[in-house]
């Protein structure tokens, strides 16, 4: 499929994306992430890899569009927020109390 990333044309296809993301460790995700194999990649380390163009050069929309039309699967930052634990109602209470002042002062 052609692909037009940070204003340059690829001709890219599903198993040659496969193919350049195979044996590369995926980095930590920050934002937007792509599901290659079985692993989860951070959007902009793709396209780094598949373009071979400085992160800087393309936008994580470019690359998204790209593997989504690929038939990749995408998510963005919310998606893959950590669900925040719930508190009891003992560590409620501390919180509002807040920590103990020092003696003496």
């Amino acid at each position: 499929m052609r692909c037009v990333i940070a204003r340059f044309p690829f001709d890219l296809t599903k198993s040659g994306v496969l193919d350049s993301m195979k044996g590369i460790k995926p980095e930590t995700i920050t934002g937007e992430s792509v599901l290659i194999g079985r692993r989860q990649y951070p959007v902009k380390q793709v396209g780094e890899v598949i373009t071979r163009q400085d992160r800087r050069d393309f936008t994580s929309g470019e690359v998204t569009r790209a593997m989504a039309r690929l038939g990749f699967t995408c998510r963005n930052n919310q998606e893959i927020a950590p669900v925040p634990q719930a508190s009891t109602p003992l560590q409620t209470a501390s919180a509002l109390l807040g920590s103990p002042s020092p003696m003496g002062l």
